[in-house]
């Protein structure tokens, strides 16, 4: 319950604070993981933002866009937890963040994000 309450609705609750301040077209990018494509109890909660990015996408006014980047395990954490993601291969933070961009800066919408 906990992932839900704050990695979720977290997420959740900021995007609707911020739909009275964002400017118009402006773009919310989220952030999930690769525990959404894994059979784990964090796949509910990375699973549930996937959701809610694709049903948002459809209702956002005012040409807001809204996304979900999901990375795999980034390089620069892999010294510390990568024993708890065995067979999978670090990303790279730089394309972690060209996937952002991506997000923020392009014309995508609705969509995840998946890197690595």
């Amino acid at each position: 319950m906990l992932g839900l309450r704050q990695k979720v609705m977290g997420q959740v609750n900021l995007v609707l604070a911020g739909l009275d301040m964002i400017s118009d077209a402006g773009s919310f990018t989220l952030t999930s993981g690769v525990l959404d494509r894994a059979g784990t109890n964090a796949a509910t909660a990375n699973g549930a933002l996937a959701g809610f990015v694709k049903s948002a996408a459809i209702e956002m006014p005012r040409g807001l866009r809204i996304n979900v980047v999901s990375p795999r395990l980034l390089d620069v954490s892999a010294p510390r937890y990568g024993a708890l993601f065995p067979g999978h291969k670090p990303v790279s933070s730089d394309d972690v963040g060209l996937a952002y961009a991506k997000c923020v800066e392009g014309a995508l919408t609705g969509q995840v994000v998946i890197v690595g």
